[in-house]
């Protein structure tokens, strides 16, 4: 090799080394302390932005989850009064049956007729209070309500609203029943048998709809869950790998740092051919 003042080759060679060492070891240090293999488009742009679509996936999912927590619990509200009414109909008919009595006194009739109007009237009082975050599912107020079924928002699973009022075709009982007589006490035991049963098959359907929301809430999260790994073999990084690699870098830098200290002392060894 030539030796020169005004030209180094072997410094320049060793400057070139340690300064490809240091951008390794910079790359190195990224990866360690934001844990990410590819943290930006230009660690790899192909892996970058699958990953970024996989994480939009994951965030219309956790969004999906929220819609489906809120259908779930207004119907689940749904069901808590329906299940409610069911019982005061219960209530109700037992009434109107000891009152269809031909023997029972006209005082004590009119107790048991005073009973079955306050069970009555708490009937609209619950299918009327039945709402979570503003929306009623028995109250006829709306047809139904949706949930989201997919992070697209193209998919929706909806709920049918189930009339649970006085008079309507379920709970088929006059919002102004009440009975004098035994007859009439006949009548309505048949009127809240009729009800009952169309009342049970309503909540039938409602304790369906919370069990599919149920379900498709699980699907849901194990699609997300599925997603997040994915994600994390495309842009984690292989820490201990990459602890490894580190301790080598280091390595290379000290001998890099001594490989140009050797070389720019070099050319003081022309100044003996002088002496």
């Amino acid at each position: 090799m030539t030796l020169s003042v005004n030209t180094n080759a072997g410094a320049m060679i060793a400057l070139q080394n340690l300064n490809t060492t240091n951008m390794d070891m910079s790359e190195v240090q990224k990866r360690i302390s934001t844990g990410l293999n590819v943290a930006g488009a230009k660690d790899d742009g192909g892996r970058y932005a699958i990953a970024q679509r996989m994480r939009a996936q994951v965030a219309g999912y956790g969004v999906v989850q929220q819609s489906l927590n809120g259908v779930r619990s207004i119907v689940d509200v749904a069901l808590a009064a329906g299940e409610g009414v069911s019982d005061l109909i219960i209530e109700m008919k037992e009434k109107a049956l000891a009152a269809s009595d031909g023997s029972l006194d006209s005082a004590s009739r009119t107790a048991l007729n005073e009973d079955f109007k306050a069970l009555r009237d708490q009937i609209s009082k619950m299918v009327s209070n039945a709402s979570f975050n503003g929306t009623n599912l028995i109250n006829n107020t709306q047809t139904s309500v949706s949930a989201l079924a997919n992070q697209d928002g193209s998919s929706t699973i909806s709920i049918v609203d189930e009339n649970l009022n006085l008079g309507g075709a379920i709970v088929t009982l006059a919002a102004t029943a009440s009975f004098e007589s035994a007859g009439a006490a006949t009548t309505l035991a048949g009127t809240l048998s009729t009800s009952l049963n169309n009342l049970n098959s309503a909540l039938a359907r409602l304790g369906t709809a919370s069990k599919s929301l149920e379900i498709h809430k699980g699907f849901v999260t194990k699609l997300a869950d599925a997603l997040e790994q994915g994600i994390g073999n495309l842009v984690d990084a292989d820490l201990a790998k990459e602890s490894a690699r580190l301790q080598s870098m280091q390595v290379k830098q000290q001998l890099g740092v001594q490989a140009l200290s050797i070389a720019n002392q070099n050319p003081q060894t022309i100044l003996s051919f002088f002496q």
